[in-house]
């Protein structure tokens, strides 16, 4: 583990746990908590009438991202170094960059999510994924 103070990885990781958290209290405290957060209706429906989908992919999207602070903060020093951890954060970028541009592409796959849930969610991810963008350029070479 290297004494790092990349201050861009390690605020990037908690950006991700505190949407991590955010999916998980989705499971918790259900339809109104998924309407609040612009999931949309039909989520928060089905949340309301106990079908599974809504909390599996917030626990999966929350368990993704709590892996994409995982990575955040082993290439920052902070915690042991992962498998890998120069080329998935590669992807992760990859990843959170297509999200924050990619909305418009995806809004038709769920027409209940407001405008507001796109541009808040997507601004967030392009914010996320420049953070590790800016962080993993300063370590880059202490990785490969």
């Amino acid at each position: 583990m290297q004494n790092s103070s990349n201050i861009y990885l390690i605020v990037g990781a908690v950006f991700s746990t505190i949407a991590a958290l955010l999916h998980f209290a989705c499971i918790l405290f259900g339809a109104p908590l998924y309407r609040l957060l612009g999931a949309g209706e039909v989520m928060a429906r089905m949340a309301e009438h106990g079908h599974p989908y809504p909390h599996v992919m917030a626990l999966i999207v929350g368990t993704a991202l709590l892996v994409c602070a995982a990575y955040a903060l082993s290439a920052a020093g902070v915690i042991m170094r992962l498998p890998l951890l120069p080329w998935i954060l590669c992807g992760i970028i990859a990843v959170f960059a297509l999200r924050g541009v990619a909305f418009p592409l995806l809004m038709p796959y769920f027409p209940g999510n407001s405008t507001v849930f796109w541009i808040i969610s997507s601004g967030v991810c392009l914010l996320i994924g420049t953070l590790h963008f800016l962080g993993l350029r300063q370590v880059w070479s202490q990785l490969v």
